[in-house]
């Protein structure tokens, strides 16, 4: 009698297929619900550091502007080489001083360039960019506008 009794208590201790089953269908449900707002969490979090690393090169073209009398060229001139953004691409710098005419400035919704020194931007999570602001391949831009007031995407500029 005692081994009957060892036996049922063995098979109690197992998984049936069915609770396996019902685990496994928690925890999917629990990735899919989950999942986007731990993205919009990560993505959040990128955006962040590329608006700190901004207003890092920032302070770091303004001594190069204290120690020189000019603005530099490129981010190289400053670096030695050009910071990468959180999502691996270069940031953007342009001097404003050495553009003939508008066309290569970054640009609000009325067209207007947001900078009179010079535009520094990542081209964030799509890695493409133009211009004006309002364009689809700029609006997760993160930029710095009115001259260092503002730094953030380009969609709350």
């Amino acid at each position: 009698m005692n081994n009957n009794r060892t036996i049922l208590i063995s098979r109690h201790k197992a998984f049936t297929i069915i609770e396996f089953g019902a685990v496994l269908v928690i925890i999917s449900l629990f990735v899919i619900t989950f999942s986007p707002a731990m993205l919009k969490m990560a993505d959040n979090a990128k955006t962040s550091i590329a608006i700190d690393e901004i207003e890092d090169i920032q302070i770091n073209i303004d001594e190069f502007f204290k120690e020189k009398g000019r603005y530099p060229d490129s981010l190289e001139e400053v670096f030695g080489e050009v910071p990468l953004d959180e999502w691996g691409n270069p940031y953007q710098y342009l001097n404003l001083s050495t553009v003939k005419g508008k066309g290569k400035r970054r640009k609000d919704k009325n067209l207007v360039p947001i900078n009179s020194d010079y535009d520094l931007y990542s081209m964030g999570p799509d890695g493409k960019s133009v211009s004006p602001l309002t364009a689809s391949a700029s609006k997760d831009d993160i930029v710095r506008g009115r001259n260092g007031a503002f730094i953030g995407i380009a969609t709350d500029y």
